[in-house]
């Protein structure tokens, strides 16, 4: 991981469990422009035998709302707002990684381009996150 390190960790670690790790996902960059994970799709296929539309949704709204949690720095937190997958391609084995890029960074909101690729490189699915930034609320 990048020196965002610091900040992401208790993003991360905001509960005792995380979808994060049931479904395998790695952050491998971070920052406030770019995240990139990456996920097995063993574990997390459908009943076909192929990648689920649902992990692609997890893996998206995960580097998304990291990256945009990352952006609204200390005191504040992302929450999702609105997310779209288009599933472009089948995957049926290895890994496939998503990289969420910045495409917009306000005060109130967020927006992140997410691209998923297979292991070959090609784009498996495409999606967008808005995340809205608001201030922590107190522990409870």
């Amino acid at each position: 991981m990048t020196s965002e390190n610091d900040q992401l960790n208790p993003v991360l670690r905001a509960a005792d469990e995380q979808l994060t790790e049931r479904m395998g996902i790695e952050i491998i960059e971070s920052g406030p422009d770019r995240v990139v994970a990456t996920m097995p799709v063993q574990g997390n296929r459908q009943p076909y035998g192929l990648l689920h539309g649902g992990a692609n949704a997890v893996l998206a709204e995960t580097v998304g709302s990291v990256a945009a949690a990352l952006h609204a720095g200390a005191g504040r937190i992302a929450v999702g707002l609105e997310l779209s997958c288009t599933h472009h391609r089948a995957v049926t084995e290895g890994v496939v990684t998503a990289v969420a890029t910045a495409l917009h960074r306000g005060m109130t909101t967020a927006t992140y381009d997410i691209k998923i690729t297979d292991e070959q490189g090609r784009r498996t699915c495409s999606a967008r996150l808005t995340c809205a930034l608001r201030k922590q609320p107190p522990r409870r």
